[in-house]
Protein backbone atom coordinates (compact mmCIF):
# COMPACT_ATOMS: atom_id res chain seq x y z
CA UNK A 1 0.00 0.00 0.00
CA UNK A 2 1.48 3.51 -0.91
CA UNK A 3 2.66 5.70 1.88
CA UNK A 4 -0.03 8.00 2.34
CA UNK A 5 0.32 11.41 0.58
CA UNK A 6 1.45 15.24 1.89
CA UNK A 7 -1.47 18.19 1.34
CA UNK A 8 -0.25 22.23 2.83
CA UNK A 9 -2.33 24.89 2.71
CA UNK A 10 -0.69 28.48 1.66
CA UNK A 11 -2.69 31.21 3.37
CA UNK A 12 -1.96 35.33 3.76
CA UNK A 13 -1.28 36.72 7.19
CA UNK A 14 -2.33 40.25 6.10
CA UNK A 15 -4.66 42.50 4.28
CA UNK A 16 -3.93 40.01 1.07
CA UNK A 17 -1.52 40.95 -1.62
CA UNK A 18 0.85 39.52 0.26
CA UNK A 19 2.47 37.22 -2.97
CA UNK A 20 0.62 33.95 -2.17
CA UNK A 21 1.09 33.16 -6.19
CA UNK A 22 5.01 33.73 -6.01
CA UNK A 23 5.01 31.14 -2.59
CA UNK A 24 2.34 28.99 -4.41
CA UNK A 25 4.35 29.08 -8.28
CA UNK A 26 7.59 27.61 -5.93
CA UNK A 27 6.38 25.35 -3.95
CA UNK A 28 4.27 23.91 -6.66
CA UNK A 29 7.19 22.64 -8.43
CA UNK A 30 7.18 19.68 -6.00
CA UNK A 31 2.91 18.90 -5.63
CA UNK A 32 1.25 17.08 -7.86
CA UNK A 33 -2.36 18.91 -7.68
CA UNK A 34 -2.65 22.91 -6.64
CA UNK A 35 -6.11 23.15 -5.94
CA UNK A 36 -7.68 27.00 -5.46
CA UNK A 37 -10.22 26.70 -1.94
CA UNK A 38 -12.41 30.11 -2.11
CA UNK A 39 -13.15 33.60 -3.25
CA UNK A 40 -13.59 34.20 -7.00
CA UNK A 41 -11.90 36.65 -9.85
CA UNK A 42 -11.31 39.26 -7.13
CA UNK A 43 -8.27 37.74 -6.29
CA UNK A 44 -5.11 38.52 -8.71
CA UNK A 45 -1.80 36.41 -8.14
CA UNK A 46 1.34 37.93 -10.03
CA UNK A 47 4.16 35.32 -10.77
CA UNK A 48 7.38 36.17 -12.66
CA UNK A 49 8.33 33.51 -14.97
CA UNK A 50 11.76 34.52 -16.66
CA UNK A 51 10.54 37.85 -18.38
CA UNK A 52 7.44 37.09 -18.69
CA UNK A 53 4.38 38.57 -16.15
CA UNK A 54 1.29 36.67 -15.01
CA UNK A 55 -1.78 37.66 -13.43
CA UNK A 56 -3.93 34.57 -12.44
CA UNK A 57 -7.38 35.29 -11.47
CA UNK A 58 -8.98 32.36 -10.81
CA UNK A 59 -6.94 29.03 -12.32
CA UNK A 60 -4.47 28.49 -9.63
CA UNK A 61 -0.60 29.52 -10.45
CA UNK A 62 0.31 25.98 -10.17
CA UNK A 63 -0.69 26.08 -13.95
CA UNK A 64 3.09 27.18 -14.76
CA UNK A 65 4.51 24.31 -14.18
CA UNK A 66 4.30 21.60 -16.62
CA UNK A 67 1.84 18.50 -15.57
CA UNK A 68 0.50 19.68 -12.27
CA UNK A 69 -2.85 19.18 -12.12
CA UNK A 70 -5.12 22.39 -10.90
CA UNK A 71 -8.72 22.21 -9.16
CA UNK A 72 -10.78 24.97 -7.98
CA UNK A 73 -12.72 24.08 -5.35
CA UNK A 74 -16.90 24.39 -4.21
CA UNK A 75 -15.55 27.22 -2.27
CA UNK A 76 -15.03 28.95 -5.22
CA UNK A 77 -17.36 31.24 -7.03
CA UNK A 78 -16.98 30.48 -10.69
CA UNK A 79 -17.01 33.79 -13.01
CA UNK A 80 -17.07 31.41 -16.61
CA UNK A 81 -16.10 34.82 -18.43
CA UNK A 82 -13.51 35.16 -17.01
CA UNK A 83 -12.48 32.11 -16.30
CA UNK A 84 -12.38 30.96 -19.95
CA UNK A 85 -10.97 34.48 -20.80
CA UNK A 86 -8.17 33.41 -18.50
CA UNK A 87 -7.84 30.00 -19.83
CA UNK A 88 -7.76 30.81 -23.55
CA UNK A 89 -4.65 33.56 -22.29
CA UNK A 90 -3.07 31.04 -21.21
CA UNK A 91 -3.07 28.61 -24.27
CA UNK A 92 -1.89 31.87 -26.60
CA UNK A 93 1.16 32.03 -24.26
CA UNK A 94 2.01 28.53 -25.01
CA UNK A 95 0.63 26.56 -21.50
CA UNK A 96 -0.38 23.39 -22.38
CA UNK A 97 -3.89 22.92 -20.64
CA UNK A 98 -5.85 19.99 -22.14
CA UNK A 99 -6.58 17.76 -18.81
CA UNK A 100 -5.11 20.17 -16.39
CA UNK A 101 -7.66 22.09 -15.05
CA UNK A 102 -10.60 20.87 -12.87
CA UNK A 103 -13.98 22.54 -11.53
CA UNK A 104 -15.76 21.43 -8.83
CA UNK A 105 -19.28 20.48 -9.46
CA UNK A 106 -20.61 22.09 -6.62
CA UNK A 107 -18.76 25.39 -7.16
CA UNK A 108 -21.02 28.17 -7.38
CA UNK A 109 -21.36 30.11 -10.50
CA UNK A 110 -21.10 33.93 -10.81
CA UNK A 111 -23.33 35.31 -13.03
CA UNK A 112 -23.79 38.93 -14.74
CA UNK A 113 -26.42 39.67 -12.39
CA UNK A 114 -24.24 39.51 -9.42
CA UNK A 115 -21.88 42.01 -10.97
CA UNK A 116 -24.50 44.49 -11.59
CA UNK A 117 -25.74 43.94 -7.95
CA UNK A 118 -22.04 44.39 -6.08
CA UNK A 119 -21.86 48.11 -8.41
CA UNK A 120 -25.09 49.21 -7.39
CA UNK A 121 -24.72 47.84 -3.93
CA UNK A 122 -21.65 49.76 -3.44
CA UNK A 123 -22.19 52.95 -5.65
CA UNK A 124 -25.62 53.95 -3.26
CA UNK A 125 -23.76 52.79 0.19
CA UNK A 126 -23.22 55.19 2.76
CA UNK A 127 -20.43 53.58 3.98
CA UNK A 128 -18.73 51.64 1.09
CA UNK A 129 -16.69 48.83 1.74
CA UNK A 130 -14.32 49.40 -1.17
CA UNK A 131 -14.87 46.42 -3.08
CA UNK A 132 -13.63 45.43 -6.66
CA UNK A 133 -16.93 45.28 -8.12
CA UNK A 134 -16.73 41.42 -9.92
CA UNK A 135 -19.85 40.18 -7.92
CA UNK A 136 -18.34 38.40 -5.33
CA UNK A 137 -20.52 39.33 -2.27
CA UNK A 138 -23.85 38.74 -4.39
CA UNK A 139 -22.66 35.41 -5.38
CA UNK A 140 -21.93 34.38 -1.80
CA UNK A 141 -25.47 35.82 -0.79
CA UNK A 142 -26.90 33.40 -3.29
CA UNK A 143 -25.09 30.85 -2.05
CA UNK A 144 -26.17 31.37 1.85
CA UNK A 145 -29.24 31.96 0.79
CA UNK A 146 -29.70 28.51 -0.82
CA UNK A 147 -30.57 30.45 -4.48
CA UNK A 148 -27.11 29.76 -6.16
CA UNK A 149 -26.79 28.36 -9.70
CA UNK A 150 -24.36 25.65 -9.04
CA UNK A 151 -21.67 23.98 -11.52
CA UNK A 152 -23.74 20.98 -11.32
CA UNK A 153 -27.02 22.74 -12.34
CA UNK A 154 -25.43 23.50 -15.98
CA UNK A 155 -26.21 20.15 -16.55
CA UNK A 156 -30.19 20.46 -16.30
CA UNK A 157 -31.35 23.15 -18.68
CA UNK A 158 -34.91 23.26 -17.42
CA UNK A 159 -33.60 23.66 -13.75
CA UNK A 160 -30.95 26.42 -14.48
CA UNK A 161 -33.67 28.23 -16.85
CA UNK A 162 -36.12 28.65 -13.50
CA UNK A 163 -32.79 29.50 -11.36
CA UNK A 164 -31.59 32.32 -13.65
CA UNK A 165 -35.16 33.50 -14.39
CA UNK A 166 -35.94 33.82 -10.66
CA UNK A 167 -32.45 36.11 -9.82
CA UNK A 168 -32.68 38.04 -12.91
CA UNK A 169 -36.19 38.91 -11.45
CA UNK A 170 -35.02 39.35 -8.10
CA UNK A 171 -31.77 41.34 -9.88
CA UNK A 172 -34.06 44.05 -11.06
CA UNK A 173 -35.85 44.74 -8.45
CA UNK A 174 -32.51 45.18 -6.19
CA UNK A 175 -31.21 47.48 -8.58
CA UNK A 176 -34.35 49.49 -8.26
CA UNK A 177 -33.93 49.62 -5.11
CA UNK A 178 -30.51 50.93 -4.90
CA UNK A 179 -31.27 53.67 -7.09
CA UNK A 180 -30.15 52.33 -10.31
CA UNK A 181 -30.86 51.21 -13.73
CA UNK A 182 -29.98 47.57 -15.12
CA UNK A 183 -28.36 47.57 -18.39
CA UNK A 184 -31.01 46.70 -21.54
CA UNK A 185 -28.62 44.05 -22.09
CA UNK A 186 -28.59 42.10 -19.17
CA UNK A 187 -30.58 39.27 -20.46
CA UNK A 188 -27.60 39.11 -23.81
CA UNK A 189 -24.81 38.97 -20.99
CA UNK A 190 -26.34 36.48 -18.84
CA UNK A 191 -26.84 34.16 -22.50
CA UNK A 192 -23.59 35.15 -22.95
CA UNK A 193 -22.23 33.47 -19.97
CA UNK A 194 -24.30 30.19 -20.04
CA UNK A 195 -23.17 29.70 -23.65
CA UNK A 196 -20.02 28.33 -22.28
CA UNK A 197 -21.75 26.15 -20.11
CA UNK A 198 -21.04 23.25 -22.19
CA UNK A 199 -17.73 23.83 -22.23
CA UNK A 200 -17.61 24.13 -18.25
CA UNK A 201 -19.10 21.11 -18.06
CA UNK A 202 -16.24 19.51 -19.45
CA UNK A 203 -13.79 20.48 -16.72
CA UNK A 204 -16.17 19.36 -13.89
CA UNK A 205 -14.83 17.03 -11.06
CA UNK A 206 -15.66 16.39 -7.65
CA UNK A 207 -12.43 18.17 -6.06
CA UNK A 208 -12.83 16.36 -2.82
CA UNK A 209 -12.91 12.51 -4.15
CA UNK A 210 -9.81 13.54 -6.83
CA UNK A 211 -7.77 15.01 -4.03
CA UNK A 212 -8.35 12.29 -1.62
CA UNK A 213 -7.46 9.41 -4.19
CA UNK A 214 -4.26 11.69 -4.88
CA UNK A 215 -3.52 11.53 -1.34
CA UNK A 216 -3.91 7.85 -0.79
CA UNK A 217 -1.85 7.07 -3.79
CA UNK A 218 0.91 9.24 -2.10
CA UNK A 219 0.88 12.50 -4.30
CA UNK A 220 1.39 15.74 -2.76
CA UNK A 221 -1.56 18.25 -2.54
CA UNK A 222 -0.74 22.26 -2.58
CA UNK A 223 -4.18 24.20 -1.29
CA UNK A 224 -4.63 27.70 -1.91
CA UNK A 225 -6.47 30.49 -0.81
CA UNK A 226 -7.26 34.18 -1.69
CA UNK A 227 -6.92 37.63 -0.15
CA UNK A 228 -5.62 37.06 3.74
CA UNK A 229 -6.56 36.50 7.28
CA UNK A 230 -7.66 40.05 7.86
CA UNK A 231 -10.22 39.84 4.96
CA UNK A 232 -11.57 36.66 6.27
CA UNK A 233 -15.61 37.13 7.05
CA UNK A 234 -15.68 35.86 10.66
CA UNK A 235 -11.83 36.84 11.88
CA UNK A 236 -11.04 39.69 9.41
CA UNK A 237 -11.59 43.62 10.03
CA UNK A 238 -15.48 43.25 9.27
CA UNK A 239 -17.52 44.52 7.47
CA UNK A 240 -14.40 45.63 5.61
CA UNK A 241 -13.89 42.21 4.54
CA UNK A 242 -14.12 39.54 1.65
CA UNK A 243 -17.44 37.50 1.49
CA UNK A 244 -15.67 34.31 2.10
CA UNK A 245 -13.32 32.53 4.98
CA UNK A 246 -9.68 33.01 3.72
CA UNK A 247 -8.80 31.08 6.42
CA UNK A 248 -6.72 27.76 6.43
CA UNK A 249 -9.73 25.95 8.21
CA UNK A 250 -12.15 26.65 4.63
CA UNK A 251 -9.34 24.67 2.94
CA UNK A 252 -11.14 21.59 4.01
CA UNK A 253 -14.28 22.70 3.32
CA UNK A 254 -13.60 23.89 0.13
CA UNK A 255 -12.16 21.61 -1.59
CA UNK A 256 -14.15 18.53 0.13
CA UNK A 257 -11.71 16.94 2.28
CA UNK A 258 -11.29 15.87 5.73
CA UNK A 259 -9.27 18.67 8.30
CA UNK A 260 -7.36 15.96 8.95
CA UNK A 261 -5.58 15.83 5.66
CA UNK A 262 -3.76 18.70 6.25
CA UNK A 263 -0.01 18.36 7.23
CA UNK A 264 1.02 21.92 6.84
CA UNK A 265 -0.28 25.59 6.96
CA UNK A 266 2.27 28.21 5.35
CA UNK A 267 1.66 31.65 6.02
CA UNK A 268 2.80 34.23 3.84
CA UNK A 269 3.67 37.51 4.96
CA UNK A 270 4.93 40.61 3.62
CA UNK A 271 8.19 42.45 4.94
CA UNK A 272 5.99 45.22 5.55
CA UNK A 273 1.92 45.84 5.67
CA UNK A 274 -0.21 46.54 2.28
CA UNK A 275 -3.62 46.79 2.41
CA UNK A 276 -6.12 47.46 -0.86
CA UNK A 277 -9.87 48.95 -0.57
CA UNK A 278 -11.42 50.54 2.71
CA UNK A 279 -11.15 49.54 6.43
CA UNK A 280 -8.45 50.30 8.96
CA UNK A 281 -4.63 50.06 8.46
CA UNK A 282 -3.19 50.53 12.13
CA UNK A 283 0.66 50.85 10.97
CA UNK A 284 -0.29 53.32 8.11
CA UNK A 285 3.11 55.03 7.35
CA UNK A 286 2.94 59.10 6.67
CA UNK A 287 1.56 60.31 3.26
CA UNK A 288 5.46 60.49 2.05
CA UNK A 289 7.00 57.10 2.96
CA UNK A 290 3.40 55.54 1.80
CA UNK A 291 3.98 56.86 -1.51
CA UNK A 292 7.90 55.92 -1.60
CA UNK A 293 7.41 52.22 -0.75
CA UNK A 294 4.68 51.97 -2.67
CA UNK A 295 6.99 52.72 -5.66
CA UNK A 296 9.88 50.75 -4.25
CA UNK A 297 7.42 47.74 -3.73
CA UNK A 298 5.36 48.56 -7.06
CA UNK A 299 2.07 48.60 -4.66
CA UNK A 300 -1.16 48.65 -7.24
CA UNK A 301 -3.73 45.89 -6.82
CA UNK A 302 -3.34 42.96 -9.34
CA UNK A 303 -6.64 43.20 -10.27
CA UNK A 304 -8.06 46.71 -10.37
CA UNK A 305 -5.09 48.53 -10.01
CA UNK A 306 -5.88 50.63 -7.10
CA UNK A 307 -3.17 51.90 -5.21
CA UNK A 308 -2.19 49.61 -1.92
CA UNK A 309 -1.87 51.59 1.43
CA UNK A 310 1.60 50.61 2.97
CA UNK A 311 2.60 50.54 6.62
CA UNK A 312 5.12 49.19 9.18
CA UNK A 313 4.98 45.85 9.71
CA UNK A 314 2.36 44.77 12.11
CA UNK A 315 3.55 41.99 14.09
CA UNK A 316 -0.24 41.88 15.93
CA UNK A 317 -2.31 40.95 13.05
CA UNK A 318 0.42 38.76 11.92
CA UNK A 319 0.17 36.86 14.77
CA UNK A 320 -3.65 36.28 15.21
CA UNK A 321 -3.09 35.07 11.42
CA UNK A 322 -0.63 32.15 13.07
CA UNK A 323 -3.34 31.61 15.92
CA UNK A 324 -6.52 31.09 13.52
CA UNK A 325 -4.68 29.22 10.97
CA UNK A 326 -2.55 27.30 12.99
CA UNK A 327 0.59 27.60 10.89
CA UNK A 328 3.44 25.32 11.21
CA UNK A 329 5.70 27.99 8.70
CA UNK A 330 5.76 31.97 7.73
CA UNK A 331 7.57 33.14 4.02
CA UNK A 332 8.18 36.29 4.23
CA UNK A 333 7.77 38.48 0.58
CA UNK A 334 9.38 41.54 -0.55
CA UNK A 335 12.19 41.83 1.98
CA UNK A 336 14.29 43.61 -0.91
CA UNK A 337 11.71 46.39 -0.65
CA UNK A 338 13.03 47.57 2.79
CA UNK A 339 17.05 47.22 1.52
CA UNK A 340 17.05 51.40 1.44
CA UNK A 341 15.71 52.55 4.37
CA UNK A 342 17.68 53.31 7.03
CA UNK A 343 15.40 51.80 10.38
CA UNK A 344 12.35 50.32 10.44
CA UNK A 345 9.66 50.08 12.88
CA UNK A 346 7.71 46.72 13.95
CA UNK A 347 4.39 47.14 15.52
CA UNK A 348 4.38 44.78 18.73
CA UNK A 349 0.94 45.71 20.15
CA UNK A 350 -1.81 47.99 20.46
CA UNK A 351 -2.39 51.34 22.87
CA UNK A 352 -6.60 51.76 22.69
CA UNK A 353 -8.28 54.44 22.91
CA UNK A 354 -8.77 54.09 26.85
CA UNK A 355 -4.97 53.65 27.42
CA UNK A 356 -4.58 49.93 27.93
CA UNK A 357 -2.60 48.34 25.58
CA UNK A 358 -2.82 44.83 24.04
CA UNK A 359 -1.17 42.46 22.29
CA UNK A 360 -4.07 40.70 20.70
CA UNK A 361 -5.58 41.81 17.76
CA UNK A 362 -9.40 43.35 18.79
CA UNK A 363 -12.83 41.92 17.57
CA UNK A 364 -14.22 45.18 17.05
CA UNK A 365 -13.17 46.58 14.18
CA UNK A 366 -14.04 50.15 14.66
CA UNK A 367 -11.68 50.53 17.35
CA UNK A 368 -8.52 49.69 14.94
CA UNK A 369 -9.38 53.61 13.62
CA UNK A 370 -8.17 55.14 16.94
CA UNK A 371 -5.07 52.39 18.37
CA UNK A 372 -2.00 53.63 18.48
CA UNK A 373 0.48 51.23 17.66
CA UNK A 374 2.99 50.61 20.60
CA UNK A 375 6.97 49.88 17.63
CA UNK A 376 9.67 49.10 18.04
CA UNK A 377 11.95 50.43 16.30
CA UNK A 378 15.13 48.52 14.27
CA UNK A 379 18.09 49.45 12.02
CA UNK A 380 17.93 49.26 8.53
CA UNK A 381 20.44 47.22 6.95
CA UNK A 382 21.03 49.72 3.43
CA UNK A 383 22.56 47.09 1.45
CA UNK A 384 20.58 44.84 -1.77
CA UNK A 385 19.23 41.61 -0.77
CA UNK A 386 18.02 40.34 -4.38
CA UNK A 387 21.06 38.47 -5.40
CA UNK A 388 21.26 36.70 -1.64
CA UNK A 389 20.21 32.75 -2.07
CA UNK A 390 21.31 31.74 1.38
CA UNK A 391 20.14 32.99 4.50
CA UNK A 392 23.95 33.48 5.68
CA UNK A 393 24.83 35.87 3.51
CA UNK A 394 22.04 37.87 4.37
CA UNK A 395 23.13 41.37 5.81
CA UNK A 396 23.21 40.86 9.44
CA UNK A 397 20.40 43.57 10.43
CA UNK A 398 17.78 41.89 7.94
CA UNK A 399 18.82 38.80 9.85
CA UNK A 400 17.95 40.32 13.11
CA UNK A 401 14.87 41.75 11.47
CA UNK A 402 13.41 38.06 10.01
CA UNK A 403 14.64 36.61 13.66
CA UNK A 404 12.55 39.44 14.80
CA UNK A 405 9.31 38.74 13.17
CA UNK A 406 9.73 34.87 13.87
CA UNK A 407 9.62 36.05 17.66
CA UNK A 408 6.55 37.61 17.18
CA UNK A 409 4.81 35.58 15.04
CA UNK A 410 5.70 32.18 16.79
CA UNK A 411 5.95 30.48 13.62
CA UNK A 412 9.34 29.44 12.14
CA UNK A 413 10.54 31.20 8.76
CA UNK A 414 10.58 29.26 6.27
CA UNK A 415 11.15 31.43 3.07
CA UNK A 416 12.47 34.68 2.08
CA UNK A 417 11.77 36.38 -0.88
CA UNK A 418 13.54 38.87 -2.29
CA UNK A 419 12.34 39.50 -5.68
CA UNK A 420 9.94 38.70 -8.01
CA UNK A 421 11.70 36.00 -10.50
CA UNK A 422 11.10 32.32 -9.48
CA UNK A 423 15.25 32.20 -8.29
CA UNK A 424 14.68 35.09 -6.03
CA UNK A 425 13.39 33.42 -2.99
CA UNK A 426 15.85 31.95 -0.17
CA UNK A 427 15.09 28.32 1.78
CA UNK A 428 15.74 28.57 5.67
CA UNK A 429 17.14 25.80 7.09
Amino acid sequence: MPEQGACTVVVGCQWGDEGKGKIVDVLAEDVDIVARYQGGANAGHTVKVGDDMFVLHQIPSGILHAGKRCLLGNGVVLDMQQFFQEYDALVARGIAMDGRVGVSLRAQLLLPYHRLLDQASESSAAEPIGTTGRGIGPAYEDKAGRRGVRVADLGNPERLAKRVGAARDRTGRRVEQFGATGPVDLDRAIDEALALGERLLGLATDTGVEITTALKAGRRVLLEGAQGTALDLDHGTYPFVTSSNTTAAAAATGTGIGPTAIDAVIGVVKAYTTRVGEGPLPTAFDPEMDERVRQLGGEFGATTGRPRRCGWFDSVITRFAAQVNGLTGVAITKLDVLDTLPELRVATAYRLPNGTVTESFPADTWSLTGVEPVYETLPGWQAPTHDVRRVSDLPAKARAYLDRIEELTGAPVQWISVGTKRNQIIPVG
